[in-house]
């Protein structure tokens, strides 16, 4: 069993065993996620696809905030909040933009990129490395940025 998804079990049994109703159920839908996401693969998840489970997760509880304050729902969205907040602590630590500048040099000398069409490259060889730490569409334009003053 993974580090992550032993870490999530105790956490939920501790959630169970302390009474805390909004920890349990956001925790069961995880554990309910993993497991359907393992049983598409026909075997167990490693800490990384656990990880892109947990921000599949945490993009749902996004969307859904940004749709109930559209429609005046701010009740809902406080919940929404609380479930993000409580999903983003099983996430890695995320980057500040200077470790992703730095990250995007790397990836960038590493693939020897030299014009935008060089994009899909460099993207291929920083996704790994930024997964669950930064946004794919910040670190999307950023490269795109550093390609055009090429």
């Amino acid at each position: 069993m993974s580090v992550l998804k032993a870490r999530l079990a105790d956490d939920l049994k501790v959630a169970l065993k302390s009474g805390d109703r909004l920890r349990t159920s956001v925790l069961r839908l995880l554990h309910a996620l993993i497991k359907n996401r393992e049983i598409e693969k026909r075997g167990e998840l490693d800490d990384a696809e656990i990880i892109q489970a947990v921000i599949a997760s945490c993009k749902l509880r996004k969307e859904a905030i940004e749709q109930y304050v559209k429609g005046g729902r701010d009740d809902l969205a406080v919940k929404e909040e609380a479930e993000l907040k409580l999903l983003e602590a099983y996430l890695p630590p995320p980057l500040s933009p200077e470790e992703l500048r730095k990250k995007i040099e790397e990836a960038l000398a590493v693939s020897h990129a030299s014009s935008i069409k060089d994009m899909g490259k460099v993207m291929a060889l920083l996704m790994p490395e930024i997964s669950g730490r930064a946004d794919g569409k910040v670190a999307s334009q950023m490269v795109k940025d550093a390609l055009s003053k090429r």
